[in-house]
């Protein structure tokens, strides 16, 4: 027993010692006296320099650093784990919008960081709340969106003891992020949040995650409350016990509100170097055929969408769009080609892979011709060297800001720059003929009582105004959307990215209308798809933040089915009904409507009275549309 108690005497002497930074043994001693005492309390708190006194919490320190950073909104579903967070950001002047799923929250935060081209927030409690959180924050990492994850957590002191939703959270979302941190002490609140805002931003984008244990989120007074004093304490070991707690409360809040700078930390951006410039101008000088394609990274900044159009029209090469950069150059530009990708990088003798990666899109870049030169540009190692050598070669690789390149290579060309006109003639040929043998398919009538796909989406194409947004959420009827439906300009197209993940709809609709409340916006749906993220017609209703659903209703998970079907003769799991999709959304305080056989003429004026709903800001719109099947995507890649 003896020995045990100087075991005791000497841990909390050290623990002491660190915490303290007490440099003389006198001091000790002292402070080993007030242990055996069971007092001590204040003379902690001045070591400390801690208020006991004082209401505020730590949620307030997290929403002072969000504000400082702009961020205009956080997306949430409530816990008690992160409520100072949510009550300190709404006092801010931060709108704090909930949703009906984890999901759902990152889903539109990722949607706000690529629209508002800063960080989009998310803020979730401990354990399933987080975890229901994974998928949106894997896609967010694929796509390069910069975002911060806020999690709660269990009490420090309770941590691996069972406490309510405890569980390794860290370890789940280290493959995920780019930077991962637990707050213990609320003046590490502030710089950790600055320096995961900083990481999110840096170099190639992407998810970062801060997990904030309860006991630094709220109040002094009440942690103390809830710590688990004894206070009757009679012996040695239950006075160390509660000293122990005392020392560690007081160590949490130690110089908790001290000054510090809460302003944006400088973000490091990968730029190229004149000479790899220079590389690139003498290969596009000597191209008689090159092919530009460009891929989402494209969007980032710091260079502005406006300023990056100029530089592709400066270099006149026909150009290929994907992902966030579909709309980059409007509805019909001329350099802008759809339908012939293959023939042309067939043809090619220079392909500029401007954030383009060589994964699956690109057959692993087995689709690059062999003859052709190959410039790659990307922030990401990882993704500029993806698959090459086994499949492709580039005769020039570059680590940097993929827009920031084009505009210097355009400007390094200067205007008397011979642009290939007559490659840009001879694609625009094959690709009105593709248009051509496309269109009659869209004027072909279906012979089992529904809607052909794609002669709706022509209408709904032009239906859209101008400063449509549209979120692409689906299948095999956004995979034809994706031919049809033209986004009419730059950051007018968000759809999952490369993870190909179903369920995007409401978080990024909700995001982008967050973003662009006098917009519209349109979640082009699959009917498998929208069953994600439907309730949340229920979050638009509550935030007046009203958006169009188009269903396209097969009564099937389509593009599976293209390939299980003829492959082992058999439907199982594939095959849905065709339920009132808009029905549900009524139920939900929206307007919604049913296109089918005995109304498809009137397909355009429903698609108006829908948009003119949502311009009225009083109601969300849903169009369930009654499709057939098509040809059109025969052989296409299925996930």
């Amino acid at each position: 027993m003896v020995l045990f108690l100087v075991i005791i005497v000497i841990i909390i002497g050290l623990l002491l010692w660190k915490w303290l930074d007490i440099r003389s043994t006198d001091e000790l001693t002292n402070m080993l006296k007030l242990v055996s005492s069971g007092n001590g309390q204040h003379v902690l708190s001045n070591a400390f320099q801690v208020d006991e006194k004082s209401k505020r919490h730590g949620g307030e320190l997290v929403a002072s650093v969000l504000k400082a950073h702009d961020v205009e909104e956080i997306f949430v579903l409530c816990g008690g784990h992160i409520s100072p967070i949510l009550v300190a950001a709404e006092k801010l002047g931060i709108k704090i919008v909930d949703t009906r799923h984890e999901v759902t929250a990152v889903f539109a935060a990722d949607a706000v960081a690529r629209l508002r081209q800063s960080i989009g927030v998310a803020a979730v409690t401990a354990g399933p709340g987080l975890t229901n959180t994974i998928t949106a924050v894997k896609n967010a990492q694929m796509a390069e969106s910069p975002l911060l994850l806020i999690g709660g957590a269990a009490p420090t002191l309770l941590k691996g003891r069972g406490a309510l939703q405890d569980i390794d959270q860290m370890v789940l979302f280290r493959p995920l992020c780019k930077y991962v941190a637990r707050v213990e002490r609320l003046r590490d609140i502030v710089p950790t949040v600055r320096e995961a805002i900083k990481a999110a931003k840096s170099g190639c984008p992407g998810p970062v995650f801060v997990e904030f244990p309860v006991d630094v989120l709220y109040p002094y007074e009440l942690v103390v409350k809830e710590i688990g004093f004894n206070p009757n304490a009679k012996g040695f070991i239950q006075k160390a016990l509660n000293f122990y707690l005392r020392c560690h409360v007081s160590r949490q809040f130690s110089s908790a509100w001290l000054p510090q700078p809460i302003t944006p930390l400088p973000t490091s951006i990968p730029m190229p170097k004149s000479e790899q410039i220079q590389e690139i101008v003498q290969l596009v000088k000597s191209a008689k055929r090159p092919v530009l394609l460009i891929g989402s990274q494209a969007t980032l900044p710091p260079v502005k969408p406006a300023d990056l159009v100029k530089a592709v029209e400066a270099l006149g090469c026909p150009v290929f769009l994907g992902g966030m950069a579909r709309g980059l150059l409007g509805k019909d530009h001329p350099l802008q080609m759809r339908q012939v990708r293959r023939d042309a990088l067939k043809d090619a003798d220079l392909t500029i892979l401007a954030g383009t990666v060589c994964d699956f899109r690109l057959s692993y870049g087995r689709t690059l011709s062999k003859k052709s030169k190959i410039v790659a540009l990307n922030r990401n190692y990882s993704q500029l060297t993806k698959n090459e050598k086994a499949f492709w070669n580039s005769n020039v690789s570059i680590q940097a800001d993929v827009a920031t390149s084009l505009v210097q290579v355009a400007n390094a060309l200067g205007s008397n720059h011979s642009k290939p006109t007559e490659w840009v003639k001879t694609l625009r040929e094959k690709d009105d003929e593709k248009e051509a043998a496309n269109a009659k398919k869209i004027e072909q009538k279906m012979s089992n009582g529904f809607l052909n796909p794609l002669n709706f989406l022509k209408t709904l194409d032009q239906s859209l105004p101008d400063d449509a947004i549209l979120v692409a959420d689906g299948g095999d009827f956004v995979g034809s959307a994706a031919y049809i439906v033209r986004p009419r300009g730059p950051l007018q197209w968000l759809d999952p990215g490369a993870f190909g993940t179903l369920g995007v709809g409401g978080g990024f609709a909700l995001g982008a209308k967050t973003v662009y409340p006098k917009r519209p916006v349109y979640i082009i749906w699959g009917d498998g798809s929208c069953g994600y993220s439907l309730m949340e017609y229920d979050t638009f209703a509550r935030h007046k933040l009203p958006v169009i659903g188009i269903v396209g209703n097969d009564a099937c998970w389509t593009q599976i089915a293209r390939e299980q079907v003829p492959m082992f003769q058999s439907s199982v799991a594939v095959d849905l009904a065709r339920t009132r999709y808009d029905n549900v959304a009524k139920s939900l305080g929206s307007w919604g409507e049913t296109i089918d056989e005995t109304n498809a003429e009137s397909a355009r004026k429903v698609l108006d009275e829908a948009l003119a709903v949502c311009r009225s800001g009083q109601q969300s719109a849903l169009v369930n549309v009654l499709i057939g099947k098509t040809d059109f995507r025969e052989g296409s890649i299925s996930v």
